[in-house]
């Protein structure tokens, strides 16, 4: 028995992962061990837990994976902690098909009771219905109480309590409209541009969330029998130990915990900062993982030493995995960016640009000429300029199948594109096969 559950909402907006980063910091600031989750592919909001937990958090998504890898993720990270607390995703039976990849399904395979996060800046006894609905939509589920979010005022807040008693649910908290609260836009990540202001930002709603929620009794209300851990999969191997160099810093930040366990498996691996002035480590494998060059592109620009060793070890036939950000990285530059277009790496072909900026996002399926499969995300901005300058070595497709124009570059031995690779119940190795 331990406490565990999910925290979800109606809609994206209503307050999941204040709720959620609040309760961290106030469960970690009583001296327990908590370890957090996220459900969908989210990098971002994985960024608030571990500054209030101290912990990775890990993404479940069964779009990525299969609902056994995501059971027995479950059960593995959580089994050493005192408090286990997931974060939902959009709505909570919103997914990529009907409800499939919804909080709703990670709820029922976990096992993890539900505390619903209501917004209430524009409503109040109407949510009764909203929350009776959400309760008995789909049965199996479990509803441990409601926690208000942006209640106006005392009065409101008695309305809200009188909502959710004839909705037949607890009420946990009912937490103000605060300006302390609000997270900035994620537009740009300028949110994950300090760690340190992160931090800081998560103790200050771990404070609040201490005030306006009954965390004692949501813990007592959510304690229920937790999984045993199953059979994890097998060890990711490709010939002997390989020495793996990860690049992690404010511009390169975007990693699946998962993924960075199975990379552990194959071999050594060394963490160096570009932003930091770190040269290349000797790697037989290199990842620049996804993040913000675009808000660091001054410092990136002028790393010569670094930009050489990249080229250098590229044109030797070196394995680099670059996503997103990192792909940007390796381009000729960035432009549409105050004050550029700025140089980089030249391993690829073309360049890339924020000019133009529009959002591109979803589940991808990639599959290349051998027809081999992986399963990834795409979330960007930018786009690239002369993208037909390299062939895709890979056919992507959406989560409902259709083919989408999403490329993935293969030089040499880099391999290169937008798509954020998932690879925690399958081997990235083979990606050079």
């Amino acid at each position: 028995m331990k406490p565990q559950f999910l925290i979800a909402a109606a809609s994206s907006g209503s307050g999941k992962t204040t709720l959620t980063t609040g309760l961290l910091g106030a469960l970690r600031s009583r001296g327990l061990k908590v370890q957090p989750f996220k459900c969908g592919p989210d990098y971002i909001d994985t960024r608030f837990h571990e500054a209030a937990t101290g912990r990775p958090s890990v993404n479940l998504d069964t779009w990525l994976s299969s609902e056994a890898h995501v059971q027995e993720l479950y059960a593995r990270y959580g089994a050493d902690a005192d408090v286990c607390v997931t974060e939902g995703v959009m709505g909570f039976y919103d997914g990529y098909d009907r409800a499939s990849g919804s909080s709703a399904q990670i709820a029922f395979l976990t096992g993890a009771p539900v505390v619903l996060v209501a917004g209430a800046r524009s409503a109040s006894y109407t949510l009764a219905a909203q929350l009776y609905g959400l309760q008995h939509f789909r049965p199996g589920l479990r509803f441990a109480g409601v926690v208000f979010n942006s209640v106006g005022s005392p009065r409101h807040e008695r309305l809200l309590r009188q909502a959710a008693e004839d909705a037949g649910i607890p009420c946990l908290g009912a937490i103000p409209r605060l300006e302390e609260l609000e997270i900035p836009s994620r537009h740009l990540g300028l949110q994950l541009s300090d760690p340190k202001e992160m931090e800081q930002r998560a103790a200050r709603m771990a404070a609040l969330t201490e005030r306006y929620v009954n965390v004692q009794e949501l813990l007592d209300r959510t304690a229920s029998d937790f999984p045993v851990p199953g059979v994890a999969p097998a060890p990711m191997r490709c010939g002997k130990p390989l020495r793996i160099a990860v690049a992690r810093d404010a511009a390169f930040n975007f990693i699946y915990s998962e993924n960075l366990a199975r990379l552990k498996q194959s071999g050594e691996v060394t963490f160096f900062s570009p932003l930091a002035g770190d040269g290349l480590p000797e790697a037989d494998l290199v990842y620049f993982p996804g993040g913000y060059p675009e808000l660091h592109v001054r410092e990136l620009s002028v790393l010569e030493p670094l930009k050489k060793q990249v080229r250098d070890y590229a044109e030797a036939g070196g394995r680099i995995l670059a996503e997103c950000g990192g792909m940007i990285w390796l381009c000729r530059s960035l432009e549409g960016v105050e004050g550029g277009p700025f140089p980089f790496c030249g391993v690829l072909p073309f360049s890339a640009t924020m000019e133009g900026a529009r959002l591109h996002m979803g589940y991808r399926r990639i599959v290349d000429a051998s027809g081999r499969e992986w399963r990834g995300h795409e979330f960007h901005y930018s786009s690239l300029t002369g993208p037909d300058a390299l062939p895709s070595v890979a056919q992507q497709f959406d989560a409902t199948g259709e083919k989408v124009p999403t490329p993935l570059y293969r030089y040499r031995n880099v391999i290169a594109g937008y798509t954020h690779f998932y690879w925690g119940e399958s081997n990235i190795l083979y990606l050079w096969a």
